[in-house]
Order: structure tokens, then sequence, then C-alpha cells
């Protein structure tokens, strides 16, 4: 952890829990940044752009919805399912080069066997999956929930009530762990505690 580092992310679990949930890029690993790379250039290639602020901004939101709201936002004609198709395809080429975040896989090391863990993500359910496998925890994981399961994305609190359902704990009863402030809003939403790990992230 950095040494500047003003409270540790897990002091603002303030009431037991029985099940938890973990976001997958930026949480489990450090994936932002191949993220925004992939943007980077599926937009240069249409003449359109966004910017890396924008982006974090915009952490947890579906890829297809992502593409909407730079339509909306500075009136791009961007096709989304081939905008949003190109831009999941370069990332996944640069799949292998995602790092691990950790302290948050420490942390399912530690709570493996004690209480259940799911993955509730706004990507799609291909790369979530590569990217859970390349990490080799695959076995750890009772439920793996994406944007393909839900009709609402982030900040919307679907993609967590799902994961609890499936874990068969109360919403109130489960903890989750994000990196973005819309994906910390859905877990709010939802009833449920939650913990910012952008403290354990590498420095940009």
């Amino acid at each position: 952890m950095p040494s500047s580092e003003p409270t540790d992310p897990l002091s603002a679990l303030t009431r037991p829990f029985r099940g938890v949930i973990f976001d997958c890029d930026g949480t489990l690993a450090d994936t932002m940044p191949l993220h925004y790379q992939a943007w980077s250039q599926a937009l240069s290639e249409r003449q359109a752009e966004m910017s890396e602020q924008l982006f974090y901004e915009l952490g947890g939101v579906p890829t297809t919805d992502m593409v909407r709201i730079l339509n909306d936002r500075f009136g791009y004609g961007l096709d989304v399912e081939e905008t949003a198709g190109q831009k999941e395809a370069l990332y996944e080429e640069l799949l292998p080069q995602a790092q691990p975040v950790e302290r948050v896989m420490a942390l399912v090391e530690e709570y493996h066997g004690r209480y259940p863990l799911a993955v509730a993500s706004g990507g799609i359910r291909r790369l979530v999956d590569r990217t859970i496998q390349a990490l080799g925890l695959s076995h750890r994981f009772q439920a793996v929930c994406t944007a393909e399961d839900v009709e609402r994305g982030k900040p919307a609190p679907d993609l967590f009530l799902l994961a609890a359902e499936k874990l068969q704990v109360p919403a109130p009863d489960c903890v989750v762990f994000e990196d973005s402030d819309l994906g910390l809003q859905a877990a709010v939403s939802a009833g449920m505690q939650a913990v910012d790990v952008r403290p354990w992230l590498p420095r940009r």
C-alpha cells in the first residue's frame, strides 16, 4: 500500500457481513489503463475521442452505453454495436498485459471458504471470464454476473442485487469492493457496504 494512504479502505466496514462481491476491472485486475488504450484507438479511427478523466468518471458503465453517452455529449454518429465491438476486440488483445491488484487478490484468498464470493462487472462475460481465468481465480467465485445479465448497468443496483441473490445472501449483509464512483453508488443503492479499492491501485 502507498505510504501516503490516509486511511485503510477496510475502515469503511462498519458492520458484519456474510457475502462478498468484487468488481472485476480495476478491482481484481488493474485493467482500466488497458481499457482506455483500447477506447482511444477505436475512437481515433472514427475521428472521435474521449478524455481520460471522462473515461474514469464512466467507470463501470457498459461499453455500448458509453458509446451512446459519447454520441449524446459530443454529437458523434458512432455506430454503437460496431464501435463497442471493436473496442472490446482491441482490449482482448491487450488483456494478457493485465496485472492483479495484489491487496484485493489477498482478500479473495482470505475470504475464500469463509464467505460466499461473487463477481459483479459492467464488462461483457467473455472478457470478464478471461480476466478471472488469467488471475487463476475461477474456482474462487460462486457467481459471476456481467452486463449481459441485467437490463440496467451501474449506477443502478441491479448487478449487485443479482449477485447477492445468486449467493443467497440478503443485500444488506453483502460488502462490495469497487474502484469507480458509479460502482460505489450502485452498491450503496443496493443497500450494501462498499469499499473503495482505489488507494490500493498503482499510481497513474
